[in-house]
């Protein structure tokens, strides 16, 4: 079952091609002969981006996650009609999350096996039985996870599984897919798939890690998608959960016990803040100038009474005067009044560092009297109440956020939540007052 390759010069000519103006590339076309023109078109590995391409080695478990528009389709049908030209009388199985997915996307979408048959390639879709049969003789089976009893039995030498995170009794249906892989002497699954926190897709994702057959891709990886389609859902959705998604593949989960959840965060995310009263900048100093990051954070208090997350300039590997100036600049930037830091990891150098930024503005030290769970509970209090909205979204901050566990600990990214302990001492001076630390004003 070795894949399908392309030469290196083919490559070449393939970028020379698409650089020319369009003009340009009529003529080139116009000049081949018909035969030409359909090697030129078919032959996917020449248009393919690299995540689109069998992986080599005939692993067990190759897994694509990635988001909506990467190719998903395209490489799964492609992958699956290769294998039929090489494995004659193969029997394949193809599985979705109902039977009418499968049909309407593995089968007969726009990428889908009948589309990317070859000409003069007879392939027959019998429709009722739902079953393909390809030139070789091969066949391919319809599947559903909705019924994964019919799995239990049929034997196949490989198998495609798209959207493996919406099968309804997915555990079950993988595991009698997997269980009925007996024919031939290296069997395959191809998984194509958005992702999303189900146990099935945990389970699958570890096992394609572990063999470093994991391919994980972005909307905006396809160089084949219109632009303007890709800007526009950027602009629309980049930094959302539902982006990160649908758009960059990211599997996003919740930790147990976390005082955000994604679902919190979703519903207090606005396009962009009011007329702001007051702004305050939080500040995380790191412990070491090539220590961890510098949280700076900014938020405001609306005339509708409520706090709004405004921007995120944490910065990293800078000295304690380049993230003074860092803060300088996101204060300026932000018409901040007050500048609150944690002065629990250096003292008085933190009020002399940001002193010499000249941010001309009082500096408020806060000694962290209580953990950093306890002091952000308060804080998650006001989420939930609806009293602080992130106007547009901040993903390594929300990352942080959704790390924090309710009675202690952290499971976000990186070794401390700095982002989100300067965003906690920012909403708790705006918002709580005095409530959580020992405080020292220094005008």
């Amino acid at each position: 079952m070795t894949p399908e390759t392309v030469h290196p010069d083919d490559l070449a000519l393939l970028r020379a091609f698409v650089r020319l103006p369009a003009t340009q590339r009529a003529q080139v076309l116009a000049r081949l002969n018909d035969v030409q023109c359909v090697e030129w078109f078919e032959r996917f590995p020449i248009w393919a981006h690299a995540g689109q391409l069998d992986p080599g080695g005939d692993p067990l478990v190759w897994l694509i996650l990635a988001g909506r528009g990467f190719g998903k389709t395209r490489a799964g049908a492609e992958w699956l009609s290769g294998l039929a030209r090489r494995v004659r009388n193969g029997r394949f199985a193809l599985v979705g999350g109902n039977a009418e997915d499968v049909r309407r996307v593995m089968v007969e979408g726009p990428s889908g096996l009948l589309a990317v048959a070859r000409s003069g390639e007879a392939i027959d879709w019998n429709r009722t039985r739902g079953e393909v049969r390809f030139a070789s003789g091969a066949k391919a089976f319809v599947y559903s996870a909705v019924a994964p009893e019919a799995l239990r039995g049929p034997e196949h030498h490989a198998a495609w599984c798209d959207e493996i995170g919406k099968w309804k009794r997915g555990t079950e249906a993988w595991d009698n897919l997997m269980l009925g892989l007996r024919l031939g002497t290296k069997p395959r699954v191809l998984v194509t798939t958005t992702p999303k926190p189900t146990e099935l897709m945990r389970r699958v994702e570890r096992l394609a890690d572990a063999a470093a057959v994991l391919v994980r891709g972005r909307t905006r990886d396809n160089p084949h998608l219109p632009e303007r389609f890709v800007e526009a859902m950027l602009a629309t959705y980049a930094g959302t959960r539902l982006g990160r998604q649908e758009l960059d593949g990211e599997l996003l989960e919740d930790v147990q016990g976390a005082l955000w959840t994604r679902a919190l965060i979703e519903r207090v995310r606005v396009q962009a803040a009011p007329e702001l009263e007051r702004v305050i900048v939080g500040v995380d100093p790191p412990a070491s100038a090539g220590g961890d990051a510098c949280g700076i954070v900014a938020v405001g208090l609306g005339r509708d009474g409520r706090g709004y997350v405004i921007e995120d300039a944490t910065v990293s590997g800078v000295s304690p005067e380049g993230w003074a100036r860092a803060v300088a600049k996101c204060a300026a930037r932000c018409g901040a009044d007050r500048v609150v830091a944690e002065k629990n990891q250096g003292g008085e150098m933190v009020a002399s560092v940001l002193r010499g930024a000249d941010t001309g503005l009082p500096v408020t030290l806060v000694h962290a009297s209580r953990g950093k769970s306890a002091r952000a509970e308060p804080v998650a209090l006001l989420y939930e109440a609806g009293k602080v909205l992130h106007a547009r979204a901040f993903p390594e901050l929300e990352d942080e956020l959704c790390g924090l566990q309710a009675g202690g600990g952290y499971e976000g990214p990186g070794r401390s939540p700095d982002r989100a302990d300067a965003l906690v001492w920012a909403m708790t001076e705006l918002m709580l007052g005095k409530r959580g630390a020992a405080r020292v004003t220094l005008m």
